[in-house]
């Protein structure tokens, strides 16, 4: 089973993860003119690109402004993404990147040798600088693994994944592929999809219950006719927080944006670990107002909370919640003892942190314990799992890198995850935050840092 390689670097829109588009959609109708930083963080710092590397990835960064979406995309994404509103879809259709307006990317050589630091700093109105950030991870990895880390070669991936996902669908596992920011290089991906699509039809031929549900990557999912999956993520939550300042009620704000945007059941799976998962449990049982009309852009401080409530909470309308740090064991114990002190069934957990074939079949059994159906987002396990070349018993580690929104509105953004190891943003917001919330200081030693998602 042999795939063409694709194009080299980023050549398309849809070469992201969809809670990009979709919070992109969202921005476009609330926070169109918001000002907004991100900041680039390598969490692996001794691996470096070097002179070459970097040269690369500067030109595949300055090619970013050659995008646009094709008519037959825009009838792809209007078809499959109903979601996505008609006139953002227009803005869409018109929108360009503009790398040399919102990026800064420089190099710092270490010890007068060919390897260096990369700062990455992006810059702009929110609507404009979203979908830099799936992009310039997936450039960074392929150009460290094209020049840095070259004792590997693609040899086997189709199968590699085809065989997991056999394993994964056998035991009756839902599964997506989550693996574009930090996958080895575009090629790798297409491999791994192309390998988890035949897997999922031979389960689905042999009677399996486990199945291929999709893509959070939009050309992929496009290709290979599969859903595309995703919501949203924690840069929703901590970018409103930032505008606002108002962390108590970020959540709930967070979740009646959202609700406003697209409706009761679409998008419906909850984030909830942005400002630790008790906090976002207590917004979680508060009912949805009526007929909400949201302020939009400067307004948002504006916001009046004594408008009628709806009959139903945001738990009973959402579809179910992601988990994404922590211990999963405790997490599920967590939300199913919350949907059960609400007398709510039937809800889905979707799984997306550090995941590999045992953790979800194990994670598969305790979340059905607790009355959950589970669901699996799996990443670098998926596009960044090779071993040396040189002598096939070495693992040929992923980077782990993350791009992360640092100021919205000119206060900084913060995240206070279920983990210690996975909170961003400056130091002093994050303590005060936590003062603030009260918040509970949590570690989870369950996986090695650099194999996160």
């Amino acid at each position: 089973m042999a795939s063409t390689p694709l194009p080299e670097g980023i050549f398309s829109y849809l070469d992201t993860d969809l809670y990009k588009l979709t919070m992109q959609c969202a921005i476009f109708k609330f926070f169109s003119k918001v000002h907004v930083e991100y900041k680039f963080t390598n969490r692996t710092p001794h691996m470096r690109l070097d002179k070459k590397a970097f040269a690369w990835l500067q030109e595949q960064i300055a090619r970013l402004e050659n995008i646009a979406l094709s008519d037959d995309e825009y009838q792809f994404l209007k078809e499959e993404c109903k979601f996505l509103t008609e006139d953002y879809l227009s803005f869409l259709k018109n929108f360009r990147l503009r790398p040399k307006e919102h990026l800064k990317v420089a190099f710092t050589p270490v010890d007068d040798t060919e390897y260096g630091d990369l700062d990455i700093h992006t810059e702009g109105l929110w609507l404009d600088t979203i979908l830099y950030e799936i992009p310039l991870l997936a450039l960074t990895s392929e150009a460290y693994f094209k020049f840095c880390d070259k004792d590997w070669d693609h040899q086997g991936q189709e199968e590699k994944a085809y065989n997991k996902g056999k394993t994964l669908f056998k035991a009756g596992c839902l599964v997506s592929e989550f693996g574009s920011r930090r996958r080895r290089d575009q090629h790798t991906q297409n491999l791994v999809v192309e390998g988890l699509v035949k897997a999922s039809e031979d389960a689905q031929k042999e009677g399996h219950s486990g199945k291929l549900t999709g893509t959070s990557n939009v050309y992929f999912a496009k290709k290979y006719g599969i859903p595309p999956v995703g919501t949203v993520a924690h840069e929703w939550y901590m970018g409103i927080a930032a505008l606002t300042d108002d962390y108590e009620d970020a959540n709930e704000l967070g979740l009646r944006y959202w609700h406003s945007c697209f409706g009761q059941g679409v998008l419906g799976i909850a984030l909830t670990d942005t400002f630790g998962t008790p906090a976002f449990f207590e917004a979680f049982k508060k009912r949805v107002p009526l007929a909400d009309k949201l302020p939009r852009d400067s307004d948002v401080l504006e916001l009046i909370r004594t408008e009628s409530r709806g009959d139903r909470t945001y738990a009973e309308v959402f579809t179910g919640v992601r988990q994404d740090s922590g211990d999963p064991k405790e997490y599920v114990k967590l939300a199913g003892d919350f949907y059960k002190s609400q007398g709510i069934t039937g809800k889905t957990i979707v799984f997306s942190d550090s995941l590999n074939t045992e953790r979800c079949i194990e994670y598969k059994g305790v979340a059905e314990a607790h009355g959950l159906k589970p669901s699996f987002g799996v990443g670098t396990f998926f596009t960044n799992d090779f071993m040396h070349k040189s002598d096939g018993t070495t693992k040929s580690k992923p980077l782990n890198i993350v791009i992360k929104i640092s100021k919205a509105g000119g206060r900084p953004a913060v995240k206070i995850s279920d983990d210690i190891g996975k909170n961003t943003g400056e130091s002093e917001t994050v303590q005060s935050v936590k003062a603030r919330l009260g918040y509970s200081e949590h570690r989870w030693f369950g996986v090695e840092e650099n194999n996160r998602w």
